[in-house]
């Protein structure tokens, strides 16, 4: 099985000077976890929910609404304060087991799937344990009809 049967090719991706309420938006409402930094169509970085959720503390500015005493947090920060730069990636043609094995060994959940340093997808540790448990199902019927 290869890397590109199992990646997303639907992409949402960001920019380094994107403000990180896109972000949120994105992880909200498209269900998501992991966002490549694309610059000048080239990944350059990865955001996560977990980098979201760590700057969610410290350094927010409080701001109260006139009207009727309200408060709310901004986060008026750019991607590329949170990303993380040393990205690795994949090709779509290398085997799913290798983007496996990279992925536990750097304990990070993605790689972003690039061709002639153009980004056509992303894989997660999700694509992975999905493949994982159709492949199990399969081998599980393979015995049962051996049984028989």
């Amino acid at each position: 099985m290869k890397v590109k049967d199992l990646m997303s090719k639907k992409l949402f991706t960001v920019g380094p000077e994107d403000m990180l309420d896109k972000v949120f938006f994105l992880f909200n409402f498209e269900s998501i976890r992991h966002l490549p930094v694309v610059e000048k169509g080239k990944v350059v970085g990865v955001i996560s929910d977990r980098d979201l959720k760590k700057i969610l503390g410290p350094r927010k500015k409080i701001v109260t609404d006139d009207l009727d005493g309200t408060q709310f947090t901004v986060h008026a920060r750019r991607v590329r304060t949170i990303m993380n730069r040393g990205i690795t990636t994949i090709g779509p043609d290398e085997k799913a087991a290798d983007a496996a094995a990279i992925m536990a060994k750097k304990k990070i959940g993605c790689l972003p799937v690039v061709k002639k340093d153009k980004l056509v997808g992303i894989i997660t540790a999700t694509d992975i344990l999905r493949a994982y448990v159709k492949l199990s199902q399969e081998v599980d019927k393979m015995f049962k009809n051996l049984d028989r």
